[in-house]
């Protein structure tokens, strides 16, 4: 019993398959009844500071190293802003490339969050043994399914060990372009596998989609509450995961901002210090803090968005937007479908690439030198919009960082979220533990990227307690 925690508190502490460290409070009033909530994200990394003095071509090799799970998104964006400071513009092939592994990226993400990190709530059951629900136990019960998500997230990584030589924290993304081709028999060996992702990737849709009709009322009340959204667009509209324009929309689906070039995100993006996370509280600008509060991800990008860029992920598309009847989907659940939308589009997308018959030249790259002070990159990180902000001295060294990242700009939508997903399920003392594990689920939406951490996968400590006004314990539940 923590002797500090006030009267009528519970607490989740670790939350569980997400990747990173964070807790979730509960605050009950005298009559037992849900009267707040508060995400905590307990952990401080400094990356902003300690890349200070640095030269700025350097960060791209740098920052892949903030995260384990979306390097590419954050190589992609760095990469970026340094060319913004030589002034220089990457050749045909040389973006082909990156595009590609930045696709590898998000399907790799969607797999692991999906197919390993979610699906044992939806095939196991939210109130099963929480030893079991994990992928082992989805392995155990559903092999087939298990292998095919690992399968499809090792394609995802061979988008990138095909043309870097490695799956994580790689070295091929640097200012001016991509430092290796891509081989044609690596080539070959892709597009062999596409057919295989597609199909998984249905079958992930598939399930879903089956859930939602079993469990309708369920699906279409989780967290269900009208947000900003945030995501990137190209031209027309379409959703475009790596070089795309900005796009705000209100929540009814009115545009806010539209075809906002990066560059000028500190004119729309402004942030907030909380007390209670190390994660602050960003917000649309022109709204102020109160009423400006966005969300970012999949479910912001689809529902920005005016349609996708493939076929099979276009269709799938209309179905999704057919759920809001003509406004935006505003129910946390359905970020999993989203994702698996996205997904369809990277995979179909990559196969466009892997046809494309300038994807194994040798120009890949081009060369520059510091010609400006200051650069911003932006890129879809598999959880939402990614920022990377520089500013230089004369001598090229870094004197300031900004790293917007997704999972921060998420932050307000996730504290709402788990305070009206706990209002719905926590009705008095007795609580049992699959409430609680959907209390957990409403931050698993968002799939939040907290850190370059792995998911550590059978019994997670996790110790609940239960107090009244006066401090008395009424219940407690412990997990590993």
């Amino acid at each position: 019993m923590d002797k500090h925690l006030p009267p009528n508190t519970i607490m989740i502490s670790p939350v569980t398959r997400i990747e990173g460290h964070a807790k979730i409070t509960i605050m009950l009033d005298d009559a037992s009844q849900v009267k707040d909530a508060q995400f905590h994200v307990n952990e401080f990394r400094g990356f902003e500071k300690f890349c200070e003095g640095r030269y700025f071509t350097e960060m791209p090799a740098i920052t892949p190293r903030i995260c384990g799970i979306c390097p590419v998104s954050h190589s992609v964006a760095s990469a970026k802003a340094c060319e913004m400071i030589m002034g220089i513009t990457v050749p045909y092939t040389g973006n082909l490339l990156r595009r590609m592994i930045h696709l590898g990226q998000h399907i790799s993400s969607h797999a692991l969050s999906f197919f390993h990190l979610s699906s044992p709530d939806f095939i196991l059951g939210w109130d099963s043994d929480p030893v079991k629900r994990n992928i082992l136990g989805v392995a155990e019960k559903f092999p087939d399914l298990a292998r095919r998500g690992i399968r499809l997230r090792k394609f995802g990584q061979e988008l990138s060990e095909r043309v870097t030589g490695k799956k994580i924290h790689i070295m091929g993304i640097v200012p001016g372009g991509m430092s290796f081709p891509l081989t044609a028999e690596n080539r070959q060996a892709l597009l062999d596998w596409v057919p295989e992702a597609i199909e998984t990737t249905q079958m992930g849709i598939d399930l879903i989609k089956k859930y939602h009709q079993e469990h309708h009322q369920e699906v279409s009340t989780f967290a269900n509450f009208p947000s900003m959204y945030l995501g990137t667009v190209g031209p027309q509209g379409e959703m475009e995961l790596y070089d795309g324009k900005l796009r705000f929309i209100e929540a009814d689906g009115t545009i806010a901002a539209d075809q906002v070039d990066p560059k000028f995100y500190l004119d729309y993006i402004a942030e907030r210090v909380i007390p209670w996370s190390y994660l602050k509280y960003p917000y649309y600008k022109p709204h102020g803090y109160e009423r400006g509060f966005y969300r970012v991800g999949p479910l912001a990008r689809l529902n920005v968005a005016s349609k996708m860029k493939t076929p099979i992920a276009q269709k799938e598309f209309e179905q999704f937007k057919a759920i809001g009847q003509g406004q935006p989907v505003h129910g946390t659940f359905y970020f999993h479908y989203a994702r698996l939308i996205e997904l369809m589009q990277a995979v179909e997308e990559c196969k466009t690439i892997l046809e494309d018959s300038q994807v194994t030249q040798s120009k890949t790259q081009v060369t520059g030198r510091h010609n400006y002070w200051e650069g911003i990159g932006c890129s879809e990180a598999p959880r939402g919009t990614l920022f990377h902000h520089y500013k230089t001295d004369a001598s090229g060294k870094l004197v300031n960082i900004n790293l917007l990242i997704a999972t921060g700009q998420n932050n307000p939508a996730m504290n709402r979220s788990v305070l009206e997903v706990a209002k719905q399920y926590i009705k008095g003392k007795d609580i049992k533990e699959g409430v609680l594990n959907r209390v957990e689920a409403a931050i698993r939406c968002y799939d939040p990227c907290l850190s370059c951490s792995t998911h550590a996968i059978g019994q997670m400590p996790l110790l609940i307690e239960v107090r009244d006004h006066q401090g008395g314990l009424l219940n407690a539940i412990q997990r590993g």
